[in-house]
């Protein structure tokens, strides 16, 4: 009996990691599709978001399940607790990837994003695919030492933002409002995919010690982490 319980767990932290590396790929497969304003790539990131839903909801019923016939205590409890609140990152993560899909064929067949400003974009796709990869080993590993370096990583991500923010308040813009409002819900849709997998981490963090990891972070690393 208690093999098929820790089976069960085994099963959503299992889920939780296909939900990191789908979205992870999406956004990185989004970000392509809106800087070469590829439609049917566009398209099948939308519709691709279904399996992510899917997913969280899969993990929902199970942990709803473990909670009313197992009755789970101590660790157990937080994994389970903690793991629901990861999947309702992770399905935010997949929208996020989707609405710059979204993006991407609402401008089709131009590029939402204006030439000068690619290169910074692609950077943050690339940096949100990475972090969310990263995000998806402290998954399976539980290395409390890599959960805690996304929130360093993600300084890089801040760092692109505000780049953007500084063309956009040129005076020398010269590619309009709509472009602008593009750029700009473009640039917040990456910062928040960034932030859903250091919140990820940070989870994983807390389920492992039972410390939130911003307290970790204060007094230093974690005995025999």
């Amino acid at each position: 009996m208690r093999d098929a319980y820790h089976e069960e767990l085994d099963s959503i932290s299992d889920d939780l990691v296909e939900m990191a590396r789908l979205v992870g790929s999406a956004i990185g497969r989004a970000t392509t599709a809106m800087l070469d304003a590829d439609l049917q790539l566009a398209e099948n990131v939308i519709a691709a978001d279904a399996r992510v839903d899917e997913l969280q909801h899969e993990l929902e019923a199970k942990a709803i399940e473990l909670l009313a016939r197992q009755q789970p205590v101590a660790t157990d409890l937080r994994v389970v607790v903690t793991s629901l609140r990861m999947s309702a990152d992770l399905e935010r993560s997949g929208d996020l990837a989707q609405h710059v899909a979204k993006q991407a064929r609402l401008r089709y067949p131009e590029s939402p994003v204006p030439r000068d400003l690619q290169a910074t974009l692609l950077e943050m796709g690339q940096l949100a695919q990475r972090l969310m990869a990263k995000a998806a080993e402290v998954i399976i590993t539980k290395d409390i030492d890599l959960a805690l370096q996304l929130e360093q990583d993600d300084d890089e991500m801040d760092l692109l933002h505000r780049t953007l923010f500084q063309h956009l308040i040129d005076e020398r813009w010269k590619h309009g409002i709509e472009t602008a409002v593009d750029v700009t819900l473009l640039g917040r849709y990456y910062e928040r995919f960034a932030d859903h997998a250091v919140s990820v981490a940070k989870r994983v963090v807390y389920l492992v010690t039972g410390e939130h990891a911003d307290a970790i972070q204060a007094v230093g690393p974690v005995e025999g982490s």
